[in-house]
């Protein structure tokens, strides 16, 4: 499994926090919880050959 670490902006309190994520999937979309609001964030990850290409952060509402 490749991973990386990524950083995104919490869209609740936008704060910046660090996650890592499986490159060796091309596209993924998955909920984690902000580690410092706790809400939960929709992440989507998109990898091309192993390398992150771009990851999006929203609220559950969006």
């Amino acid at each position: 499994m490749l991973t990386e670490l990524a950083s995104l902006q919490c869209p609740y309190c936008w704060e910046t926090i660090e996650i890592v994520v499986d490159c060796s999937v091309a596209e993924q979309e998955y909920t984690e919880d902000c580690s410092v609001c706790c809400r939960p964030i929709v992440i989507t990850v998109y990898a091309d050959d192993g390398e992150l290409q771009a990851v999006e952060a929203r609220s559950e509402d969006d």
